[in-house]
């Protein structure tokens, strides 16, 4: 795999859960516009509300770890917060392979950080790449935003999809350390254009997980192979 650069920068950090960072920029500071073609990284926390029901105290200290954990992995590659969705977060960036490199280091931590909820908490992320022409007030609206929200609930804890858009720019631009396998095309729903949809691999990320929640394993299709994607190591 070419290389253009590595992922690297935040591995190995362990949060305390003192370890506070103050609030994202507000989305009223930033301009209304950014690059023509915008990538977006939606998380969320796999279980969240079973793990608020068994350890509220432990879930506070354990959201604290991961926003931090979260917000810095995103601004080390440019990235900004728009908002928070509940447990989970939007952010966008000018590149599609520097919002990769965020969710992978960011993912890297989350799997080695030692919580003490008795289990790991698990965030799922995905990414999309299009036009963001439709930024408003600070925030986002419209397709490209669908899509990636679609996307995110077909993942599972720990796994990063991508789009085939997205994809394709990481493959294009390269991204040192980082490989794709490819998951086939998913119907998602709502929306009538199946997905060609890929995972991201590398080196401390878990690499087996279950099918995707797609509409294609609800309603017992198999999903068709990518020709778009070639898995790199």
């Amino acid at each position: 795999m070419a290389e253009t650069g590595r992922c690297g920068g935040l591995s190995g950090q362990v949060l305390e859960p003192s370890d506070v960072r103050g609030p994202a920029r507000a989305t009223g500071d930033r301009p209304d516009t950014r690059a023509t073609t915008t990538t977006f990284l939606f998380t969320d926390v796999e279980g969240s509300t079973r793990l608020w029901e068994l350890d509220q105290d432990g879930m506070r200290a354990a959201l604290t770890a991961h926003d931090k954990i979260l917000r810095d992995a995103i601004a080390a590659h440019g990235g900004e917060v728009v908002k928070h969705l509940g447990d989970g977060l939007l952010a966008v960036f000018d590149s599609a392979p520097e919002g990769v490199c965020a969710a992978v280091e960011a993912q890297q931590l989350l799997v080695d950080q030692p919580w003490e909820l008795g289990e790991p908490l698990r965030v799922r992320m995905a990414l999309h790449t299009g036009d963001a022409t439709e930024a408003r007030d600070g925030d986002y609206f419209g397709p490209v935003l669908n899509r990636c929200a679609r996307l995110i609930g077909v993942a599972h804890g720990s796994q990063i999809i991508v789009s085939q858009a997205t994809g394709r720019s990481i493959e294009d631009q390269g991204v040192g350390g980082v490989g794709l396998i490819p998951l086939g095309q998913h119907r998602l729903r709502d929306l009538l254009r199946p997905e060609q949809i890929a995972q991201v691999t590398a080196d401390g990320l878990p690499s087996e997980f279950p099918p995707l929640r797609s509409l294609d394993l609800w309603q017992g299709h198999l999903p068709l192979q990518m020709t778009s994607f070639v898995g790199r190591e």
